[in-house]
């Protein structure tokens, strides 16, 4: 039998349940190297960790209840780690999120085949220590980037005068808010698994962001993906107001340029696709926002008569964007390779 499209974040979810330590990085590169992906391959993986498995095919789906989780079970949608079960349901791990099915249904949907693991008391990942401290750094460089970001934007925020205005604080707020919104559609199009964008799509209407993505129309000219175009627009705008706010009317302006796509986007879902993407509608929500922004700051008022500022924010825009797009097939190549013992899981 063959395991599931995502072999690495099975075995990974196995050994949590098992209570077995392991490092995602180390165990997605052994997954990948196992060159039969079959139950079989996996049960000689867990032999590396101190785990012994065997495979059993039941001909009586009642006996399921005798059996002591957590453990493998195959069903017609892939491998599942079963990790409790009751007289009336079973609750199970399938592509890394918890769900519960009713034994009956459970039952339906399983042929019989499980896979039961049994870890020594000393099982562990191999030379986990060494491949847990180099983990730890990984995500220790991230903070760190991150906490470095945070201080550089109150410095600006601070020495440039941001502060001082209602409608500048809420202009960065939003900016912020729109660089969030347009980073998870970026991961939706390049199809990385993250939690808080499935989280955020599902609220106007499930899988609804997936759909629109997969049309035509969320490509400008059928080359820049609208998720690039909005990323590129909100950072350049952010990092506009940070370090040059006397640009702040052409901001103004720009935005003002893109109000019409709302237009467009909003209707597109509404009688085109007939399909809501949350995070798209946040975005033309933001932009709106900061269009009342400008006008409640008098930003609009002075961005006329046009100077040549308000073309080279225009070619900023162009040159993220353009950046941007090359750079996407990189990281869609990189997402989809197996990691290495220093890669980290994407967050």
């Amino acid at each position: 039998m063959k395991t599931s499209s995502a072999p690495h974040s099975l075995v990974t979810d196995y050994l949590q349940a098992l209570g077995v330590p392991h490092t995602y990085a180390y165990t997605r590169e052994r997954m990948s190297k196992i060159p039969f992906k079959t139950l079989f391959g996996l049960s000689k993986l867990l032999e590396e960790y101190g785990v012994t498995s065997e495979a059993y095919q039941l001909t009586d789906k009642s006996e399921i209840t005798k059996i002591t989780p957590p453990f493998l079970a195959n069903t017609a949608a892939g491998e599942v780690i079963v990790t409790a079960i009751s007289p009336s349901e079973i609750t199970y791990i399938t592509q890394g999120v918890p769900e519960t099915a009713s034994l009956d249904n459970f039952k339906n949907a399983w042929d019989g085949n499980v896979l039961l693991s049994y870890p020594s008391p000393d099982a562990t990942e191999p030379d986990y220590g060494t491949h847990a401290r180099i983990e730890f750094f990984i995500k220790a460089k991230k903070w760190i980037l991150a906490c470095c970001a945070a201080l550089l934007f109150i410095y600006l925020f601070i020495v440039n005068g941001i502060y001082t205005s209602l409608s500048t604080i809420l202009i960065s707020v939003i900016d912020l808010g729109g660089i969030y919104f347009t980073y998870l559609l970026v991961q939706k199009s390049l199809k990385i698994h993250n939690p808080a964008a499935d989280r955020v799509c599902g609220v106007l209407q499930a899988g609804g962001c997936d759909s629109i993505l997969e049309t035509k129309a969320s490509k400008f000219f059928g080359i820049f993906g609208w998720s690039e175009v909005g990323f590129a627009y909100f950072s350049v705008s952010l990092i506009t107001l940070l370090l040059l706010p006397d640009m702040l009317p052409w901001l103004a302006l720009c935005n003002l340029c893109c109000l019409p796509f709302t237009f467009w986007s909003i209707w597109y879902q509404r009688f085109r696709a007939r399909k809501w993407c949350t995070l798209c509608v946040c975005v033309q929500c933001s932009l709106w926002l900061l269009f009342f922004c400008y006008c409640f700051g008098g930003w609009l008022n002075e961005a006329w008569p046009l100077s040549l500022n308000f073309f080279a924010l225009g070619i900023a825009y162009l040159g993220v964007m353009l950046g941007l797009n090359a750079i996407m097939p990189l990281i869609e190549k990189s997402s989809n390779q197996p990691a290495s013992p220093t890669a980290d899981e994407n967050d």
